[in-house]
């Protein structure tokens, strides 16, 4: 069963715009698809600028992510059918053609990372029986094929069950994050307040971290299942509560990750970034290293784990919606015998890449980077500007301002690239 057909529309009265448990769910789900393994590697690169900007780069966090993913929340949410998913929107704004490049385009920004996540939980699994318990390496097959079944188990069984997971995930997720946030306090040293550096420099340092504030608060590929399921549950309303939920998960997560690169970040020197990015480890590991902390080293895979765990849900969320779309265009099967169609691509293609262990996943997120800086900040604004259906967001400050971003962050990632 899809998650769009189990939640039943409520009624519309104004208590639907209060607060409530399924609200919470959908905050977290959203929170814990945008908390991936990189944010043990974001105090690293987005420190590595020097504090200044990193102060700018905050500053810039919380509009970026809460305009951007309502932007995309409301391309979707303007189709004339309420069943419509984001490939059926793109179709139905931009023409067959165009429509269907993009939605390729989506799911090929998605499946990668899906790919990744699938490689860095059996590789954490595994390094976490070998160096902490002790225990021989098993069967990689057998491993990684017993933990993407699990993940894949798990959005199989429901909403219910998909949301209940998420909350088992992201608390402790958001309680380890603030503990050790915390706990490096007392190690805090006065930042260098120079720039550290010339303003061409500056400015290129600044340009070059706007893609990695983007996909570190990312949580696109979960917005189009995300707002369908708001619709089935509120109805008309569904506009004003997704909005609502958007900007609470932008406040949890500005106000946990930031936290987390801020205290990272003060509690070393520009010296040891620039060693920690040489030797290619995450924060954690660095600090362990450093500190001679087994409190900070058994805290590193446990983190990695329900981060890639919770963002690989979210991921596979959105996989798994934009893949049933294109298919339902293509083959004329009926809509479940086509989910399970997917499904089982999906299982084994992650399956396969784990097993695989392949060293070119760094370049597979690299190059769908671009795609997904341009579904989430450039398409929802260049639909406002062309779509009638979205004709009141026009002269908005917020849609110039995504619009201005994401032309920064895609020619960024193309210069990083080339």
């Amino acid at each position: 069963m899809s998650l769009s057909q189990e939640t039943q529309p409520v009624c519309e009265t104004p208590q639907t715009t209060r607060w409530n448990k399924h609200d919470t769910s959908w905050m977290l789900s959203l929170f814990g698809t945008a908390v991936g393994a990189g944010i043990l590697f974001l105090p690293i690169n987005i420190g590595m600028g020097g504090f200044w900007s990193m102060v700018i780069m905050a500053l810039l966090a919380g509009p970026m992510t809460y305009f951007a993913h309502r932007g995309l929340a409301r391309f979707v949410l303007s189709s004339s059918r309420p069943e419509s998913d984001f490939t059926d929107v793109v179709e139905e704004h931009f023409g067959q053609k165009a429509g269907r490049m993009i939605s390729l385009l989506y799911f090929l920004s998605i499946f990668p990372i899906l790919l990744i996540y699938g490689v860095g939980l059996t590789n954490t699994v595994d390094s976490f029986i070998v160096n902490q318990l002790g225990w021989e390496s098993p069967s990689r097959i057998a491993l990684s094929g017993l933990l993407v079944f699990l993940m894949i188990a798990v959005m199989m069984a429901g909403e219910r069950v998909m949301l209940r997971a998420f909350e088992i995930i992201v608390y402790p997720l958001a309680a380890i994050l603030a503990g050790l946030s915390f706990y490096l306090i007392p190690s805090w040293q006065w930042p260098d307040l120079s720039l550290g550096m010339s303003v061409p420099d500056f400015t290129l340092s600044l340009w070059l971290a706007i893609p990695v504030s983007v996909f570190a608060f990312s949580h696109a590929a979960a917005i189009s299942s995300f707002v369908h399921v708001q619709r089935r549950h509120y109805g008309k309303q569904a506009d004003v509560k997704s909005e609502q939920i958007l900007k609470r998960t932008s406040i949890m997560l500005i106000a946990f990750v930031l936290f987390f690169v801020f205290s990272c970040v003060l509690s070393l020197t520009p010296e040891q970034l620039q060693e920690a990015k040489q030797q290619n480890v995450s924060v954690l590991s660095y600090l362990a290293n450093i500190y001679d902390s087994p409190f900070i080293a058994l805290l590193g895979p446990f983190i990695a784990f329900i981060a890639i765990s919770s963002s690989f849900l979210g991921h596979f969320m959105g996989a798994r919606e934009s893949l049933n779309g294109m298919m339902q265009k293509q083959v004329s099967l009926s809509p479940r015998a086509i989910d399970k169609l997917g499904i089982a691509f999906l299982f084994f293609a992650i399956w396969f890449a784990a097993v695989m262990n392949p060293s070119i996943l760094g370049m597979m997120e690299a190059l769908s980077g671009p795609v997904i800086a341009m579904i989430l900040f450039l398409m929802p604004m260049i639909a406002v500007l062309k779509v009638d259906a979205l004709k009141a967001y026009r002269g908005h400050a917020s849609t110039y301002f995504v619009l201005v971003m994401g032309v920064l962050a895609v020619s960024a990632i193309v210069f990083g690239l080339l």
